[in-house]
């Protein structure tokens, strides 16, 4: 048993039904995700675990016990928000050491606790300042001292890095992975934004339309999508029709457009059960665009460059084969392929997932 499962939970308002029958385990000490757009679910779920939300059905167990008709404050759980909710008219000590106040600790333990709360998140000069004298990330780190100082069986985060801008956001996220395994805490965190779940995550809830999608490591669900949600949610990718011709130990065999047939690895398979309608999944940072052929081992195909969407240190290339239309995102060390550019596009077995159709 997890520190925390969802066994068959369902939520509805009236007759809408935002999440659909749940269950989930989640590992003491782990750090898991739940991913997916607005509406999908997510923050229901999380407010559930919260006790800001009764369960329609289904029950809720945290650390070995139902917690269903269990308030929120007799849950022990750290919450940060998006808007932090910090108290404006109380200082940065008073703000971090609210929940320890409220739970009747001894004033020289919580002076001590919150001294070491804001050691944790590198604010320790702050205690004495107000939150309007803060940085938004500042601000971030408070709201997180403010969570963990209570020693809570579970910290939850509701989109709390979705305030800042991108450079921030960026360092904030590493910076919540290093206190969160540092401190050991079972943490459960929501966000729409795929590339802070699958850096941050040991595991990863994908969510649409109030269902999970999949669950599993970040790289399985990015390597491996379970459905074409998955595949297009998360990363970049080609999505070809197809249709399965046969099914062995080595793999499945697929004849698609653009690179005919291909062979798909068992292991980049698992979904599909036979021969049949079928989907071949090509992530767009693995479709590498050459001026020649590959000499062996790759799949190829030609076509012609239509856009070039300049980055940096990557180019994404949306090129035509046939009727076909593809996006890859390459590494360049100097010009990209200009537009009207002949390439060759190379894939590698490998670097393939199939679906079912």
């Amino acid at each position: 048993m997890g520190a925390v499962n969802l066994n068959n939970i369902v939520k509805r308002f009236g007759t809408f039904t935002a999440v659909e029958k749940t269950s989930l385990s989640i590992a003491e000490g782990s750090f898991t995700t739940l991913l997916g757009p607005s509406g999908c679910g997510k923050t229901t779920t999380l407010r559930m675990i919260a006790g800001l939300l009764d369960p329609t059905e289904g029950e809720i167990v945290i650390g070995g016990k139902r917690v269903n008709d269990v308030p929120i404050y007799k849950r022990n759980l750290g919450l940060v928000f998006q808007n932090y909710a910090l108290f404006p008219h109380k200082s940065v000590a008073d703000n971090v050491g609210f929940g320890l106040r409220y739970r009747n600790v001894p004033r020289a333990e919580i002076a001590r606790r919150v001294q070491e709360a804001l050691e944790l998140v590198q604010l320790p000069q702050v205690a004495n300042r107000y939150p309007k004298a803060l940085s938004g990330g500042q601000q971030q780190r408070i709201a997180l001292a403010r969570a963990i100082v209570i020693e809570p069986d579970v910290l939850l985060l509701d989109e709390p890095l979705s305030a800042l801008d991108a450079n921030l956001r960026e360092d904030m996220r590493v910076e919540l992975k290093r206190i969160q395994e540092r401190i050991g805490v079972t943490t459960v965190f929501v966000t729409h934004d795929q590339s802070e779940a699958l850096a941050m995550s040991d595991q990863i809830v994908v969510m649409s339309n109030g269902r999970v999608e999949q669950v599993g490591a970040p790289e399985e669900v990015y390597n491996t999508p379970a459905s074409e949600f998955v595949a297009r949610f998360l990363g970049a990718s080609n999505i070809l029709d197809g249709r399965c011709l046969s099914r062995g130990a080595d793999g499945a065999e697929m004849e698609v457009p653009v690179f005919g047939k291909v062979i798909v690895p068992s292991a980049k398979a698992p979904h599909l059960a036979g021969e049949g309608a079928a989907k071949l999944v090509v992530r767009a940072e693995k479709l590498l665009l050459r001026d020649r052929p590959p000499e062996g081992g790759a799949f190829s195909a030609p076509a012609s460059v239509e856009t070039v969407d300049y980055q940096g240190q990557s180019v994404r290339y949306f090129v035509r084969s046939g009727d076909t239309q593809l996006q890859a995102i390459n590494m360049i060390d100097e010009r990209p392929f200009p537009v009207g550019a002949q390439v060759h596009l190379t894939l590698r077995p490998q670097d393939c997932a199939a679906l079912p159709g």
